[in-house]
């Protein structure tokens, strides 16, 4: 069956509903090359502006689904979870979230990303450990998640290329903050890769891409509606993302920061978040067991090793070190009551940490080392932030600087910080 795309854009336009023929039709269309970039951008833009219904977000997702092929993981021989996150400032959480599953004998078929702008990328941060490969082929893709349990690495271009093609379009289009077209891409990709069940972590607050409450719960409902429609089992929970997670924004200090926590030590608001993400997955597993425990006995740290071995990479090698710093001084006496995630993303990015541009490189030993944080007492000229860039980017440090003008309050008590917001099932 045949369409015109423009009377399909009109639909949207007018705020029509589109029918389930009309939309497989044009994402067949547009992977393929019939529609063109400038008509699926103004399909975009109208439903940017005039949003989508339940069933269209469903058939949109099937569709982006059918555009490639869905990995079939029944051959694994255990439980498989995956988690994702939705980004933010210092959020390494999958580097030990993924063995410490893997440990209670559940294969996480982790499918990561790189960076972009003021959020730090997984697969950046595990390239930084000499050798580590993250372009694996399905077959070693599912080999290891049998042999290993835990595998990170970056997708296939055969999963979802519909939704590969439409996100760079979005990108530069002015229309990435649609909540029917975030679903829709998060949940096309994470249903093709075939995974039994599914955690969702969508943070809240400057430092993330929902800035606010209430358009994070609606994006959370409409996944779990997704992974429900596709007969994925899909629960998210809503976490703070207005101050920085843990103590670095960085490659490399985030993947010693994630060993740390491994080890069983680390900082508390990363193992909070890890512990909480790790109940859910296993009990979505139906394995009843007390992760907390995983991380203190060495079993997850045991993981942690095998999987980065299966991958190429040195468990024991020494990870890339930035040659130059600049410490951010308190202004004051007092509590450090603020320290605005959005701020330090960018700052870290500035130094070399991010990219603008997805073909961009990144420095592996670059970012912001958070000295005090939220809730922590400070004298005036003691260092608040570490910076880090490579020898000869002194001259990153100013542009770091001028960003954080401002992103940090010292003053009198706060309250404890606290990650978990809500749960969605």
């Amino acid at each position: 069956m045949s369409f015109s795309a423009v009377e399909i854009i009109r639909t949207k336009r007018d705020r029509g509903v589109l029918s389930d023929d009309q939309i497989d039709w044009v994402i067949d269309a547009y992977t393929r090359g019939v529609v063109a970039d400038e008509q699926m951008s103004a399909l975009a833009m109208a439903i940017f502006l005039n949003g989508a219904t339940d069933p269209e977000i469903a058939r949109w997702t099937q569709a982006m689904i059918a555009s490639g092929e869905r990995l079939d993981l029944s051959g694994v021989g255990m439980p498989t979870v995956d988690k994702h996150s939705t980004g933010g400032v210092g959020d390494k959480i999958t580097l030990p979230l993924a063995p410490l599953v893997a440990a209670h004998g559940v294969a996480v078929p982790q499918l990561s990303g790189r960076g972009l702008g003021h959020t730090g990328g997984t697969l950046d941060k595990l390239e930084t450990i000499p050798g580590f490969r993250t372009a694996l082929s399905n077959e070693e893709f599912i080999d290891q998640m049998r042999r290993v349990g835990a595998v990170v690495c970056a997708a296939s271009e055969s999963l979802a290329p519909a939704d590969r093609r439409l996100y760079a379009l979005r990108d530069v289009t002015g229309t990435v903050e649609s909540i029917p077209l975030i679903a829709s891409s998060i949940m096309s990709k994470k249903i093709a890769e075939g995974t039994d069940a599914l955690v969702l972590d969508v943070k809240v607050g400057s430092g993330a891409f929902m800035k606010e409450l209430a358009p994070a719960r609606e994006l959370a409902e409409t996944m779990v509606r997704l992974g429900a429609a596709h007969g994925v089992r899909t629960v998210a929970l809503l976490t703070d993302m207005s101050t920085p997670l843990g103590r670095t924004a960085g490659n490399a200090l985030e993947v010693r920061e994630s060993v740390e926590v491994l080890a069983g030590g680390g900082p508390a608001d990363v193992v909070e978040l890890t512990v909480a993400l790790a109940r859910e997955m296993l009990a979505l597993a139906g394995v009843d067991a007390d992760p907390a425990k995983a991380l203190s006995d060495g079993r997850a740290m045991d993981a942690w090793r095998a999987m980065v071995e299966a991958q190429g990479g040195d468990p024991d090698a020494e990870l890339p070190v930035a040659a130059e710093t600049d410490d951010v001084l308190a202004e004051a006496d007092g509590v450090v009551t603020r320290m605005d995630a959005y701020a330090v993303g960018v700052a870290a990015w500035r130094l070399g940490a991010g990219r603008a541009r997805k073909e961009d490189a990144v420095s592996a030993g670059a970012g912001v080392e958070i000295l005090r944080t939220v809730g922590e007492t400070v004298r005036a000229g003691e260092p608040i932030l570490r910076l880090h860039a490579d020898a000869g980017e002194t001259a990153r440090f100013g542009a770091a600087r001028q960003v954080l003008e401002g992103a940090v309050d010292v003053g009198g008590d706060t309250p404890g910080r606290t990650m978990l917001i809500d749960r969605i099932a």
